[in-house]
């Protein structure tokens, strides 16, 4: 009896892995664009504005201070301008009739008088009432005073430097402006200046002494300045003078 030896089998597949590689086993994903920060975009224009507000308002400041300086100095110049003026017989009555005066304000306008120091030994107080600084107008310079030729209201001012190279403990500074007038005998006292302990022993010192104020004077009515000691008075005709001037 013959055997049949055919048989089924299997078909058998290889597989070969360089000709299908393996799927991954993770995706890769990307992740999504970043959201724009608006507040800080906010935060850097508003830093931006308060930086410029502040530049303008510095700008204004410093604008404000160069105007104002310019008109000072202006202010300045007149006023200079005007005290030469005023101080100077020839130009007044020229600027006097610039600035539309009357023929009376005119007049007043010169009833003034700044006395500068001049050497002496004795009291009252001598003064140069020409060279220099000093000038009289309207007013006369007369035995060491100044007489009031017209009645009225009037500044009245007066200037004293001490100074010396030694101290005297129980020594006292007197500043004193008085006046002698036809209606009534004797001196009377309208403006002083008294100072104790004004200086240390074995020491240079210097004090200034400055009286001035408003008064009513009579026409004739005459004018002093006295001080407690002559010999301590500094001359110089920028520290020690003495004047006045009509209202």
């Amino acid at each position: 009896m013959q055997q049949n030896l055919s048989y089924t089998q299997s078909p058998i597949f290889w597989m070969d892995p360089r000709l299908n590689p393996p799927l991954p086993s993770q995706v890769n994903i990307l992740p999504p664009p970043p959201f724009p920060d608006f507040r800080r975009k906010r935060r850097k224009d508003g830093t931006c504005t308060y930086l410029l507000i502040i530049f303008l308002l510095v700008s204004l400041a410093l604008f404000g201070v160069g105007i104002g300086t310019y008109k000072i100095m202006e202010l300045q110049k007149e006023m200079d301008h005007f005290r030469q003026t005023s101080s100077d017989p020839s130009v007044s009555p020229s600027w006097a009739k610039l600035i539309g005066l009357a023929p009376s304000q005119q007049k007043e306008s010169r009833l003034a008088a700044h006395l500068t120091a001049k050497q002496g030994t004795s009291l009252p107080l001598t003064w140069e009432e020409t060279i220099g600084r000093a000038f009289t107008s309207g007013v006369r310079y007369k035995n060491r005073g100044l007489v009031v030729n017209q009645t009225g209201l009037y500044f009245l001012y007066s200037s004293v430097y001490f100074r010396g190279a030694s101290c005297r403990s129980t020594a006292f500074l007197s500043h004193t402006v008085y006046k002698k007038s036809k209606r009534y005998p004797g001196e009377l006292k309208l403006m002083e200046n008294r100072e104790n302990q004004y200086c240390d022993a074995n020491s240079n010192w210097g004090r200034h002494s400055y009286l001035g104020a408003l008064f009513n004077l009579t026409s004739d009515d005459t004018l002093y300045v006295n001080v407690s000691d002559i010999n301590l008075i500094s001359f110089e005709e920028s520290k020690t003078f003495f004047g006045l001037y009509k209202l």
